[in-house]
C-alpha cells in the first residue's frame, strides 16, 4: 500500500499505531520506551513526538488513535503497519495476536481484507533465510563479498526510494538474507535466530527498525519548506535512502569480517567497527546515488515479493 503525504492527525495516529505495534509483546522495557522516543525526535514536526510520548505513557487510548482513521484506505494502512511491527521479531507471539485481533474490531476490517493483507505481509516481513537460498545463489567469499554487499546495500537504499509500505518491510529480510549468504561463504550454516542477535548487537531492533523506516516516510508529508515542498520531500527521500544503504553495507562488511575471523570479534570490536563502517558508507553512498535511483526505477511490489522468495538470486 502506498505511504503518500498525510495530514498531521493521520500521520501521528499511524505513527501511534506503530509504536502500540512495537510494545504489544508485553515488553515495554527501558530501552524499548527510549528507542520509540528516539524515533519520535528523530521527526522533523512539532505534533509527532508529543502523541508518540502520550503513547509510551498509557496517555493516549488505542480506541481514540483507531477512531481518527476515517477513510477504509488508512485503516488498511494502518493495519498493514502493525503487522509488519509486530511479525519483525518472528511469529506473532499470543500478546501481539491479542492486540491485532482488538485493532483490527477497532478499524471495523472484514475478515476478507484482513487475511488479504496478512498474506502480503506475512510473506515479505517472514521470509526467512536458510538452505533453500543457496539453490540458484553461487558462493562468493572474502573480496567477492564486498561486491554482494554492495549490490544489497543499492537495493536497500532503492527500496527506501519506493512510496510502499512493504518496500521499507522487505529491508530487514534483505538484510538477514544477506548475512546468511555471507556466513554461508565462510561455512557457517546460520539461522534466523542468530542473525537477528548478529544484527541486534549493533542497536538495530528488529521492531524498531521497521518503525523508524515508516517514521522518515511518514515525515515526508511534514517537511518543513526547504526551497519547496517538492524539495523538502526529495532531500528527506534521500536521507531515508543513504541510511538504509548504510545501515546495510556495515552490516555486510562487518559480518564479513566476524565470519572470516571464525567468529572471534568480541562485541566491542563489532561494534566499533560497525560504526566506522556506516562512516564508511556514506561516501559510497554518494557515489553510487545514480545506480540508487535507477534500481528504483525497477522496483515494484510484485519485484519485491520475487527478491523475497525461496531460491532467489543475489540482487544484480
Amino acid at each position: 500500500m502506498l505511504l503518500e503525504p498525510l495530514d498531521d492527525q493521520k500521520r501521528n495516529s499511524l505513527l501511534s499505531v506503530c509504536v502500540f505495534a512495537a510494545l504489544a509483546d508485553g515488553g515495554k522495557s527501558d530501552s524499548e520506551r527510549a528507542e520509540m522516543q528516539r524515533i519520535a525526535d528523530m521527526l522533523d514536526a512539532e505534533s509527532a513526538a508529543p502523541v508518540i510520548q502520550q503513547v509510551l505513557l498509557g496517555k493516549l487510548p488505542l480506541s481514540d488513535v483507531a477512531a481518527a482513521l476515517t477513510s477504509p484506505s488508512d485503516r488498511s494502512l494502518a493495519y498493514e503497519l502493525a503487522l509488519g511491527v509486530c511479525e519483525a521479531d518472528g511469529a506473532i507471539t499470543d500478546e501481539e495476536r491479542s492486540f491485532l485481533d482488538h485493532l483490527r474490531s477497532l478499524l471495523s476490517l472484514d475478515t476478507t481484507k484482513s487475511l488479504a493483507i496478512e498474506s502480503e505481509v506475512s510473506a515479505i516481513a517472514l521470509a526467512v533465510p536458510g538452505p533453500q537460498e543457496l539453490e540458484t545463489a553461487s558462493l562468493p567469499k572474502g573480496p567477492e563479498n564486498q561486491k554482494t554487499i554492495l549490490n544489497y546495500s543499492i537495493l536497500n537504499g532503492a527500496l527506501e526510494l519506493l512510496p510502499e509500505s512493504l518496500a521499507t518491510m522487505a529491508i530487514l529480510p534483505l538484510q538477514m538474507k544477506m548475512v546468511y549468504r555471507i556466513g554461508k561463504s565462510h561455512g557457517f550454516e546460520l539461522d534466523s535466530g542468530h542473525i537477528k542477535e548478529f544484527i541486534a548487537t549493533f542497536g538495530l531492533g528488529m521492531a524498531s527498525q521497521i518503525v523508524e523506516g515508516f517514521a522518515r516516510k511518514f515525515a515526508r508529508g511534514a517537511m518543513k519548506k526547504l526551497g519547496g515542498q517538492l524539495a523538502g520531500r526529495i532531500a528527506d527521500q534521500a536521507a531515508g535512502s543513504a541510511m538504509s544503504f548504510a545501515s546495510t553495507y556495515a552490516i555486510g562488511m562487518i559480518a564479513d569480517r566476524y565470519y572470516r575471523s571464525n567468529r572471534k570479534l568480541s562485541t566491542p570490536e563489532l561494534k566499533s567497527g560497525f560504526e566506522g563502517l556506516k562512516d564508511q558508507a556514506s561516501k559510497l553512498y554518494t557515489d553510487n546515488r545514480t545506480l540508487i535511483e535507477e534500481k528504483a526505477q525497477t522496483l515494484n511490489g510484485a519485484s519485491i515479493f520475487g527478491l523475497l522468495k525461496p531460491g532467489s538470486k543475489d540482487p544484480v
